[in-house]
């Protein structure tokens, strides 16, 4: 029984992860077939979203690009990475992130095109608005740091370089690359990169339209309340997945 129950619970995490691959895509955040995310299982495995040979994107991805790891990358079950999966080059951005922070289980590395505009047009990502989006604005008006170089993460040293340079908190915006967004789940982690962008993009057609960008007031920021887990992470996802699945429906019928 308790086999079964553990299968059936990576199962559900093997399609947790696939959905939020598919959110991230559809929100514009990882077109193409570049990005990836993970979900610690235990203190030894992880999930994570792997290239296999029919490689499409990850606006396609299935419960079966979802594989079981090692925290060095190798099976951590039988057939993990058979029929020519492997684990992507920058598993170590997750490995070392999932090593160093015990408040992190899930990772998302993405490539917004408005982060890596806003960042390279020096537009730092500030709490410039308020009740338009609360849990954006908490998490900028705490701090998102920028790792300065815009390389591969491709290993532990230039991992562990991301990870000083996150800090504690759960977005770091990669110059030049994109942005890793940690937390406990997937639906946080997806959500925080989703409000990052979108401040990104905000500040992008206010610095165009000849705006300045002023951030919200402190008195402003006091007023804005906590409106809970239930409504900022589990009625958000939920969107999420109904636009998903909006976006899938037309998708096949123009087909």
């Amino acid at each position: 029984m308790r086999q079964t129950l553990e299968t059936l619970s990576l199962g559900a995490s093997r399609e947790a992860v696939s959905m939020a691959c598919r959110v991230l895509a559809h929100r514009g955040l990882a077109d193409g077939v570049l990005g990836h995310i993970s979900l610690l299982v235990n203190e030894n495995a992880l999930l994570i979203r792997c290239r296999g040979p029919r490689e499409r994107g990850l606006a396609f991805t299935e419960a079966e690009d979802i594989h079981l790891v090692d925290l060095d990358g190798n099976p951590a079950a039988d057939g993990e990475l058979d029929g020519g999966y492997t684990v992507p080059n920058e598993l170590p951005l997750h490995t070392e992130l999932l090593r160093s922070r015990p408040d992190v289980r899930a990772v998302v590395h993405a490539h917004p095109p408005h982060v890596v505009a806003a960042d390279l047009a020096g537009l730092p990502i500030r709490p410039i608005v308020g009740a338009f989006d609360i849990p954006g604005t908490r998490l900028a008006a705490g701090g998102v740091p920028v790792y300065p170089r815009g390389v591969l993460v491709r290993n532990r040293r230039l991992a562990k370089e991301m990870v000083t340079a996150m800090g504690e908190r759960p977005v770091v915006v990669l110059r030049g690359h994109g942005l890793t967004s940690a937390a406990m789940t997937v639906e946080q982690a997806v959500l925080q990169a989703i409000s990052v962008d979108n401040l990104a993009r905000l500040s992008l057609q206010i610095r165009a339209a000849g705006g300045e960008l002023v951030d919200l007031p402190e008195s402003d920021l006091v007023e804005l309340p906590d409106l809970g887990g239930s409504f900022n992470t589990a009625t958000a996802w939920r969107h999420e997945l109904a636009r998903l699945g909006q976006g899938i429906g037309q998708v096949a019928s123009a087909l």
